[in-house]
């Protein structure tokens, strides 16, 4: 070897050696921890983590598989609720595992401070020192004069330009306003919004960084239909790495270049959007199906003939001897496992019987907040037990506000809301997870609710478990579910004095694509009539008959299914230039 090369294999070294961070050490706070080994170069922008492993509360969620992820991908993290995906993001984001140093990580995961400085310098803040840290890593990079170093240099030069002091607040503008921002609102400060507004200012401060390795935890969360597409648009033409955890499948088809499925505690890969992979995953669990059921027929085969021959005369015997051998190697070779279909549980809404109509009528109705403008006028509004209606606009056109009309939450400034005198409604809200008692178990909470049926649980055992809360979890405490799990206690809870109309307002948050679609047959196959406010063009597709639109102080029915809609919003947000 020359001098020259040793001296390269040298500066690699050292630069691994000195760069690459180890894993950080646990908090005893901390109920989560990661393990692995780094398979990547030190100054590769992939990442490789071999004996990959992810554990909470001493309980491993991944075991021995492999981390990767490679420059310019955008990954779907997709699993059923309670399996680990953000545990998985947490371990990643705290470095528990050794990720090369040069490698910056964000990830989304609570909202913006509430203080002072405004939404547009809450984005842009940290700067200049965010620009010394990447000018001192350049300095680092070079002086170790590796060989594969300026694919990481172009980066770093190409994030310092962006930086410009002169040019970053106009990008940050452009952000918030994709997200639903106006000019005003850029520049209120960060205390007079409200946690959802606050954790879009956090998004657009990620998106305006633009790190290595971006983390996004249900993204759309908090968004209306306008800011979801928006959002979509941005993040498929991001260069770096992104690792996408979201229960919508129409947003992961139009962002997502990968999906990773985390099943049974191992990572598994495969090409494409969310559509691509249930193609291919269809496609790999038919072909290993095959598989299986061949060489379990030739186990019973050879294992029929063992026991038939293997007492029979010298030369059957021989023979007998000589196929256990080769069962023996059949085995050792290693067979083909069992598809293992995900456990899966259905929503199961109960039959909430039959008033005539008219059964909730809206009658020249207007409303305003006090000291605020008139969001509706003279409003005609007709919803019945055959009604599939979803209600979409922009934050702030008053979506919520009619569901809380309906159920009487509020009472107009004018006309009047007519509900049939036996009309049951039953209103699920993202923020009804607020009213739990997390100290109490789930049995315990709906004995609490309806104490009538105290002395009878197995009724309750049996509405919670309609929803999937079975077995162990029924006598665990709350806090320990995962935010799915209590989501389905809610519904449980909502529904079990059968309403005839169901309001559902953001109910596909913390539920994953399998339990959505699941919910999507229930209310198909629901007697009543269901109004449902959603960020999901999916579910919306799936059970929506009729498209209001909330808008300019009136609710007109839109001409065209929900893909119409958002193929609208994308037409309106290029005519505005966003």
């Amino acid at each position: 070897m020359s001098k020259k090369n040793q001296n390269n294999k040298k500066n690699k070294k050292d630069f691994e050696y000195e760069y690459v961070e180890e894993p950080k050490e646990q908090s005893k706070s901390t109920p989560w921890s990661g393990f692995g080994n780094l398979d990547s170069q030190a100054l590769s922008r992939d990442i490789k983590i071999g004996k990959f492993g992810v554990s909470l509360n001493g309980v491993e969620l991944v075991q021995d598989t492999t981390l990767e992820l490679n420059y310019g991908r955008r990954y779907g993290l997709i699993g059923l609720n309670g399996c680990g995906k953000s545990t998985m993001m947490k371990v990643i984001a705290g470095r528990q595992v050794p990720i090369p140093k040069q490698i910056d990580i964000y990830h989304l995961e609570k909202e913006i401070d509430a203080t002072e400085e405004s939404a547009i310098d809450a984005v842009v803040s940290n700067i200049d020192a965010e620009v010394v840290r990447m000018e001192t890593l350049v300095d680092e990079i070079t002086e170790a004069g590796a060989d594969d170093m300026d694919d990481q240099l172009a980066d770093i030069y190409e994030r310092i330009d962006a930086l410009d002091p002169e040019t970053c607040r106009p990008r940050a503008g452009r952000i918030l306003k994709g997200l639903g921002f106006t000019a005003e609102m850029q520049n209120n400060p960060t205390n007079s919004f409200s946690g959802g507004w606050r954790m879009r200012i956090a998004l657009a401060r990620a998106l305006f960084i633009t790190p290595s390795l971006l983390l996004l935890d249900e993204p759309t969360n908090h968004l209306d239909l306008e800011a979801c597409v928006w959002l979509e648009e941005y993040l498929k033409t991001y260069t770096k790495i992104l690792v996408l955890i979201s229960h919508s499948q129409d947003f992961m088809n139009g962002v997502c270049t990968n999906i990773i499925h985390l099943q049974n505690k191992v990572l598994k890969y495969y090409g494409g959007n969310y559509d691509q992979y249930v193609l291919t995953r269809a496609e790999l669990e038919e072909h290993q199906m095959k598989n299986y059921n061949r060489e379990q027929g030739e186990i019973a085969h050879i294992k029929e003939y063992i026991a038939k021959y293997g007492h029979g005369s010298a030369k059957l015997a021989r023979q007998a001897k000589s196929r256990e051998k080769s069962l023996v190697k059949l085995q050792e070779y290693g067979l083909t496992e069992k598809v293992v279909k995900d456990k899966l549980f259905t929503f199961h809404f109960l039959p909430c019987g039959t008033i005539p109509p008219p059964v909730l009528m809206f009658n020249g109705v207007a409303f305003g907040y006090p000291g605020k403008k008139t969001l509706y006028r003279d409003l005609e509004l007709g919803v019945d037990l055959d009604s599939r209606i979803a209600l979409v606009g922009p934050n702030g056109a008053g979506k919520s506000t009619l569901l809380k009309l309906i159920v009487g939450e509020l009472t107009p400034t004018e006309g009047m809301v007519r509900a049939h005198q036996h009309l049951r409604i039953g209103r699920y809200h993202q923020h009804l997870q607020e009213h739990l008692d997390v100290t109490l178990t789930p049995l315990e909470f709906m004995k609490k609710e309806y104490p009538e049926l105290a002395p009878t649980p197995e009724v309750l055992r049996q509405q919670i478990g309609r929803f999937g809360i079975t077995g162990k979890a029924q006598t665990t405490p709350i806090k320990y579910l995962s935010d799915g799990q209590k989501s389905r206690v809610v519904f449980s809870w909502i529904t079990y004095k059968a309403p005839h109309l169901l309001l559902l307002d953001e109910p596909t948050n913390h539920l994953d694509i399998e339990t959505i679609d699941s919910l999507a047959d229930a209310i198909n196959e629901f007697d009543g009539g269901v109004v449902l406010v959603s960020h999901d063009f999916r579910l919306i597709n799936q059970v929506a008959e009729e498209i209001w639109e909330c808008k300019g102080g009136d609710v007109r029915k839109y001409k065209g299914d929900i893909m119409d809609y958002k193929k609208h919003l994308f037409a309106e947000m290029m005519k505005e230039g966003i």
